[in-house]
């Protein structure tokens, strides 16, 4: 078993994509173009290195394509690793078994992909993994911005329709069936088209 590279039990997992323009951001692309989605995926990542940096947990980047030691995640604050996995079920599940190889107790998952995540909301979670076996973070689209657990669960994972509006309702019904302990974190919007950059503007 490899040793943690730092000191916490508590691991957040950021899911980033490398940038790349006319690879990130698609659907915003798609009707914004990929310079203006280029330019909205940076922002979106400044903001979620803004908010996780100074947290007292552990904290790892999982890059789609190659690790980055020269990005503007620091090699001091963040672990690096590359994702692995046909989709992003498997991708998350293998990104869940690292953690758990590294002897974490609880591990969190987000994305870069929301301006209306907090440092608090990330705190929040962690807490409520202290009675809870895994715990959500809704998002508006029908999807989720966040997931967490103590153990791995791989069928969370597993018949799901990724970036569609069934993921969450199908993970709850999973966790249900499962009997699995969960709470519920404030449903955020997360950004992934032009009507949800509008949306956050304008709240």
């Amino acid at each position: 078993m490899m040793a943690s590279k730092f000191m916490s039990k508590s691991l957040l997992i950021l899911f980033a994509k490398n940038p790349a323009l006319g690879n990130v951001k698609s659907r915003l692309a798609a009707t914004l173009g990929d310079v203006k989605a280029f330019a909205i995926y940076h922002k979106l990542l400044s903001y979620t290195i803004e908010i996780t940096q100074d947290l007292k947990f552990d904290k790892a980047v999982f890059y789609s394509d190659y690790v980055d030691t020269e990005d503007k995640w620091s090699n001091s604050t963040y672990q690096k690793f590359t994702q692995h996995g046909t989709d992003l079920g498997a991708r998350m599940q293998n990104a869940f078994e690292k953690g758990f190889e590294l002897d974490y107790s609880k591990i969190v998952i987000i994305g870069t992909d929301n301006l209306e995540l907090t440092s608090t909301v990330i705190e929040a979670s962690f807490k409520l993994l202290d009675k809870n076996d895994c715990v959500i973070g809704p998002a508006k689209d029908g999807g989720y911005y966040l997931i967490g657990m103590k153990k791995l669960h791989p069928k969370l994972f597993e018949n799901k329709v990724w970036s569609s509006s069934s993921v969450l309702i199908d993970t709850l019904s999973d966790l249900k069936s499962l009997r699995i302990s969960h709470e519920l974190l404030a449903e955020l919007n997360d950004i992934d088209t032009e009507e949800d950059w509008i949306r956050n503007k304008t709240t």
